[in-house]
């Protein structure tokens, strides 16, 4: 299997990722014998439920100590010490230190922790994962009024592994609208499920929250599901203004995607994603950290 590596923004260096799970997915996607499980059952919702399940079990707390070790993860970033989480679940959608995620003056920021692609156009999509194969916003958004408005605008995909902190947050300053959940299977996000299928993108789970901004139109955000991703769970108030960087909800146990589509002509994206992005590199950001700036 291709390593999987990105450009970390704040080393300025490329880095391979640790894949978690990696033996489970290189079956799961690439053998027959795992394309049959996939199908069969791993892409259906109870599979993640059951293993969600298992995560918020007493005795899923025993992984918690080994998981911080085994990725090397700042434990002084958490809000609570790591002996209190009761559960692995618990842990994994931790909250952190404010001072942890700085919120950058910028317009617009990273809503999540993750490895960043962005697309001045999402026309130009076509082909990035799948060699042939176009990204598909209508089936991504299912609503013609929204398709034909952000048509040619501007995408950002944000990946959050396992290893991540996976609370998410407004990209923006806005006021945001009630999230909309369109249903569908839990196939895996991970670049070793997009370059077979990149339609996971549009096919899995998500929800979609319509923001309006004061100078920047209507910005949407996507919370994408994934296998294993137990919940998609919002925490803010709809209709009331937000600030950008300010929580938005959280994903329990699994790695997951966010999408933040713009109008088009809103935004210029940051250099370095666009740079990095145009050669099918992702950059590692952090949440609050500069994403673009209005057009």
């Amino acid at each position: 299997m291709k390593e999987i590596q990105y450009y970390n923004r704040y080393s300025q260096t490329m880095e391979t990722e640790q894949v978690y799970g990696e033996s489970f997915l290189q079956w799961a996607y690439g053998n027959p014998l795992g394309k049959i499980a996939l199908h069969s059952f791993v892409k259906r919702p109870f599979f993640s439920k059951w293993y969600g399940h298992r995560m918020d079990q007493p005795e899923s707390q025993s992984k918690v100590l080994p998981f911080i070790d085994d990725y090397d993860m700042d434990a002084a970033e958490f809000a609570d010490a790591p002996e209190s989480y009761a559960t692995f679940n618990e842990f994994f959608y931790r909250k952190l230190k404010q001072e942890a995620r700085p919120v950058s003056d910028a317009e617009v920021v990273f809503p999540a922790d993750g490895r960043h692609l962005g697309f001045a156009n999402i026309d130009d999509i076509g082909g990035f994962f799948v060699k042939g194969q176009q990204f598909d916003l209508a089936k991504l958004l299912v609503d013609d009024q929204l398709t034909e408005r952000f048509r040619g605008g501007s995408l950002v995909l944000s990946r959050l592994c396992p290893v991540d902190y996976h609370r998410f947050h407004f990209p923006v300053s806005g006021t945001p609208g009630e999230t909309q959940l369109i249903n569908g299977p839990l196939f895996s996000v991970s670049p070793i499920a997009l370059r077979r299928r990149l339609a996971y993108l549009w096919e899995n789970k998500r929800t979609v929250t319509q923001i309006e901004t004061e100078s920047m139109g209507t910005v949407l955000m996507l919370e994408i599901g994934a296998t294993c991703v137990g919940s998609i769970l919002q925490t803010y108030q709809a209709n009331q203004a937000m600030t950008k960087g300010a929580e938005k909800g959280y994903f329990a146990f699994g790695g997951s995607s966010t999408i933040t589509v713009f109008e088009p002509g809103k935004i210029q994206l940051a250099d370095d994603l666009l740079a990095n992005s145009a050669k099918q590199v992702e950059t590692y950001a952090r949440m609050g950290d500069t994403m673009g700036s209005i057009a």
